[in-house]
């Protein structure tokens, strides 16, 4: 027989010489591998591809995907659930899904491996639901995130219904912002065409709804039901009831109003009709006529006119106010009765168009003169300029609902002087004085993304460059370059990426006050080198052609001492 016998003994003690281990009571070394989970997984994914201790096979339409339930369930609390609970799947080899695309299903498996994934135009209509069905919380952030890089007029609506319907609520709002911010050119597509009769109501209902003038509601409504006009003539009452009917012009309401066959059809509508001619005809009593249809909307973006805004055909002219001052428009959600005009300087200022007055608002963070001025949404930013001591590369935006400025990323480079603009909900910088010489620069801002973006540089040099947007494009007009007062001008198409030369205007001019009005660009006033001027031009870019229009009675520029 064979016996075995077992003995424990403690461990020997090093003997003179060797190596002494123990030494230090509790003395521990701690080891961290930052590549193990990595290599870790790039073996399980390895095992999968070879189908290796696999213990799951998904099977979606008439595709397999082998996997390994751990992996699943660490990754995915949809698989977690089917897993771990004392559910049928938990104990079988093979599971059925439905409403799950299966290339969606099988990329989505190798990211819970890989940790890696492409999201495209390709896949993420059918990746996004996936990823939502499985609470990959991380995918489908980032399908959003694609989905909001590609927002433009002829596809957000589609986007905005798409994360409706997907529950995507930060995507929703931002598409549904998106749309009034762009109205005028969605209305133009076949997408707004399609819209069901709620959201045309809930869109053209907004206060915040960006448009010229009323006008243009008024169209894409007509537009709308003439799509359809058998099927939607009915709505007809219901859709003027939201559109603003007493901010149309007068001659607008007589003309194409008032002689339109679907409006005349309605009982219903000439009664808008005379409130509208009543609120013209009789404005002493605006007061008592006042209500939702005389309420202006959010105007972006408004340019300077000489020292003016012109915003839903209100003129105001500031004269001196002890400093130079640049305005533009902004709608005040606190004040829903109207719009409000800023005058930027160091200290600011803002006019109440109801009660007829100016009120001081906070001060910017830093004194800015030569600064560009324009809005987005509900925001008034502050671009550049000079402090007195230097030009300034900072901006910073003010918000109406809490009187309070923030800082907002700085600009690429050093600007005073400068053109600012808003175009498809992007703010621009263009041209201007970094302290050193006259720029033919520009660059864009996009407020979802807090990031500047560089884009091609303009022809010529150009300093107290006035510019707007119409049709699309952006219009660098006149200026200033070192040298001699510009009669040129230059117009950017963001789709092209490319600034191109358009016709000289009939004057040289830099500080004047440009304007878009009803399809045409205006420009007034300005400096020609060797006075101040008063006479007013117009563009007509179908034409592209200028002709002089009646003068101003008073000559205005923005003069600004040497620099």
């Amino acid at each position: 027989s064979l016996s075995l016998s077992l003995s424990l003994s403690p461990p020997p003690v090093a003997q003179s010489g060797g190596m002494q281990l123990l030494n230090r009571d509790g003395h521990t070394i701690s080891h961290n591998s930052k590549r193990h989970y990595h290599d870790s997984f790039v073996c399980m994914n390895r095992m999968r591809q070879r189908s290796l201790l696999c213990d799951i096979v998904l099977h979606v339409s008439n595709k397999e995907i082998k996997a390994h339930k751990v992996v699943l369930a660490s990754c995915s609390p949809y698989f977690h659930a089917m897993f771990t609970n004392e559910m049928s799947e938990s104990r079988q080899t093979h599971v059925t899904l439905h409403d799950i695309d299966p290339q969606a299903l099988e990329q989505l498996v190798q990211y819970s491996y890989t940790a890696e994934i492409v999201v495209g135009e390709g896949n993420v209509q059918t990746l996004l639901p996936a990823a939502s069905l499985l609470q990959l919380n991380g995918v489908r952030d980032a399908c959003c995130k694609f989905l909001l890089s590609q927002l433009d007029p002829s596809n957000c609506l589609g986007i905005r219904g798409f994360a409706d319907t997907h529950s995507c609520s930060d995507l929703l709002k931002s598409a549904h912002k998106y749309v009034l911010q762009h109205f005028v050119e969605v209305s133009k597509t076949e997408e707004f065409m399609l819209l069901p009769l709620k959201q045309v109501l809930d869109l053209i209902s907004s206060d915040s709804l960006n448009v010229p003038s009323e006008e243009e509601v008024y169209r894409s409504v007509l537009s709308w039901v003439k799509h359809d006009v058998d099927g939607r003539r009915q709505h007809v009452p219901w859709l003027m009831k939201c559109v603003r009917l007493p901010l149309l012009r007068r001659d607008f309401l007589m003309s194409s109003v008032d002689t339109e066959l679907l409006v005349r059809h309605h009982s219903e509508v000439k009664d808008l009709l005379i409130e509208a001619l009543k609120y013209h005809l009789m404005p002493e009593q605006r007061g008592v006529l006042s209500n939702s249809r005389t309420r202006p909307r959010r105007c972006e973006g408004a340019s300077p006119v000489g020292g003016a805004v012109c915003c839903n055909q209100l003129h105001v002219f500031l004269p001196a106010r002890g400093g130079q001052s640049v305005v533009t428009s902004c709608m005040c959600s606190s004040r829903p009765g109207g719009g409000s005009l800023f005058a930027i300087h160091g200290d600011c200022e803002a006019y109440d168009t109801r009660t007829d007055r100016w009120h001081m608002v906070a001060s910017m963070s830093t004194r800015r003169a030569r600064v560009g001025v324009a809005a987005i949404g509900n925001r008034l930013y502050a671009v550049g300029g000079y402090d007195g001591t230097s030009d300034l590369a900072t901006v910073e935006s003010y918000d109406p609902v809490t009187n309070t400025w923030q800082p907002e990323v700085s600009m690429g480079t050093r600007r005073s002087c400068l053109g600012v603009a808003v175009l498809h909900g992007l703010l621009y910088a263009a041209g201007g004085y970094d302290g050193a010489s006259c720029l033919n620069s520009a660059e864009r801002y996009d407020p979802l993304t807090s990031t500047w973006t560089s884009i091609p540089a303009m022809s010529t040099r150009r300093r107290y460059v006035r510019v707007a947007t119409l049709d699309g494009s952006l219009y660098a007009v006149g200026g200033y370059d070192s040298s001699s007062h510009l009669s040129t001008v230059e117009k950017y198409d963001p789709q092209s990426n490319v600034w191109t030369a358009i016709a000289n205007m009939l004057s040289r001019r830099s500080s004047a006050g440009v304007a878009v009005l009803e399809g045409l660009l205006y420009v007034a006033g300005g400096n020609d080198g060797t006075s101040c001027l008063n006479s007013v031009e117009r563009f007509n870019p179908k034409t592209n052609s200028w002709e002089g229009v009646a003068p101003m009675n008073i000559r205005r520029w923005v003069p600004s001492p040497p620099h």
